[in-house]
C-alpha cells in the first residue's frame, strides 16, 4: 500500500534524531551540514507534514514534546533500517575495485546479509583496519554454491542444501518453514494440522527448482515417499512469494523470518502441518579447507556467525 503524504523523508527525520541527540536545533544543524534557520524551516516542515508539534522552542532552546518524543524513537529505529539498506545497495553496485566477492541466498540477502555488511566496516574501522568493500550477488542456493566453486564469489551463504565435499562450510544458524495463506482465504480456518499427503497435493506458490526454501519442502515430503504437486505458480524471491499470498494467491512455505511480520499483523495465517522436518540451516561457504581464508572473509563470516 503506497505511504500517507505524513511520513517525513529520511533527511528531515534524521535532523529530527540529531536534534534529541544534541539539546539543540542549532548543534543538530551543524551535524547535518545545514545552517539553523534551515534546520528551524525544516523542523516546521516536519511539524505540519506529522500534524502535531514535535518541539517546545523558548529562549532557552528547544525540548521535545511527549508526541516528538515518540516519533524519535520511531525514527530512529526506521533510520536503522534505512542505513542497512543503504549499505546493502551499495554492495550490489558494479565496482571493478570490490576487494570481497558475496554470493547469498535469496532468503539470507535479504534478511540477513544488510546487518553484516553495515556493521563489517564499522568493526573494521574500531579497529584501524581500511574498511573492505564488498560486493554482493542474490541468487538461489545452488547457484551460489556455483558461484563459490567456480571462484566468482570468496564467500557464499545457503540454506538447506547439501555442501559439496571440496568446500569448506559453516553452520550459522536455523529457521523453520511455515505454511502461510492469507487471511480469509479457505485453508486460514484450518485448525487440524495438514498431514505430509495433503500438504503433497497442494498447488503451492513455490520458489524456482534450486532454491534452499524448496528444497527443504521436497526433502521433507521424500521422507514419507511423496513429491510436490505441480506448484499453481513459480517465483524466484521470498519477498514475491509473500507478496503473492497477500494478494490472496496460492499458499506457499516461506522462512519464519520472511513472515513474521505479516503474520503479527494478522496479514498471513500459519497453516498448522504435521509430520515433515521443516526446519533448516543457513550456512557459510568457501573454497579451500575447513578453515576460512583470513582477512575480509574471516571477519565477515566472524560477524554472521554471532
Amino acid at each position: 500500500m503506497p505511504l500517507s503524504p505524513h511520513l517525513p523523508d529520511l533527511t528531515a527525520l534524521s535532523l529530527l534524531v540529531d536534534v534529541a541527540r544534541f539539546g539543540s536545533i542549532g548543534a543538530a544543524a551543524r551535524a547535518q551540514g545545514m545552517t539553523q534557520q534551515a534546520a528551524s524551516e525544516r523542523l516546521r516542515g516536519v511539524e505540519a507534514q506529522v500534524g502535531f508539534t514535535v518541539l517546545h522552542r523558548s529562549a532557552r532552546g528547544s525540548t521535545l514534546t511527549a508526541s516528538g518524543t515518540v516519533l524519535v524513537e520511531w525514527a530512529s529505529r526506521l533510520l536503522d533500517v534505512a542505513n542497512e539498506v543503504d549499505g546493502a545497495i551499495a554492495s550490489l553496485r558494479t565496482d571493478r575495485r570490490r576487494e570481497l566477492q558475496v554470493a547469498a541466498s535469496m532468503t539470507v540477502a535479504e534478511h540477513l546479509v544488510p546487518r553484516w555488511l553495515v556493521q563489517l566496516p564499522e568493526r573494521q574501522t574500531r579497529e584501524g583496519v581500511e574498511p573492505t568493500a564488498v560486493s554482493l550477488q542474490a541468487a538461489n542456493s545452488r547457484h551460489v554454491i556455483a558461484a563459490v566453486t567456480d571462484g566468482s564469489a570468496d564467500l557464499g551463504f545457503v540454506e538447506g542444501t547439501d555442501v559439496p565435499d571440496e568446500l569448506g562450510s559453516r553452520a550459522l544458524s536455523s529457521d523453520g518453514l511455515l505454511l502461510v495463506v492469507a487471511a480469509g482465504m479457505p485453508l486460514s480456518s484450518q485448525r487440524t494440522a495438514l498431514t505430509p499427503l495433503q500438504v503433497a497435493d497442494l498447488s503451492l506458490t513455490s520458489r524456482e527448482v534450486g532454491s534452499g526454501t524448496r528444497e527443504v519442502l521436497e526433502r521433507a515430503l521424500a521422507t514419507h515417499g511423496l513429491t510436490m504437486a505441480a506448484p499453481a505458480v513459480e517465483l524466484t524471491t521470498s519477498t514475491a512469494v509473500r507478496a503473492s499470498v497477500r494478494a490472496g494467491g496460492a499458499p506457499a512455505f516461506l522462512s519464519s523470518l520472511v513472515v513474521e511480520n505479516d503474520v503479527a499483523a494478522g496479514h498471513l495465517v500459519v497453516v498448522p502441518t504435521t509430520g515433515l522436518d521443516l526446519q533448516r540451516t543457513f550456512r557459510a561457504v568457501w573454497a579451500g579447507s575447513d578453515t576460512p581464508p583470513s582477512g575480509p572473509v574471516r571477519e565477515l563470516l566472524g560477524l554472521a556467525s554471532q
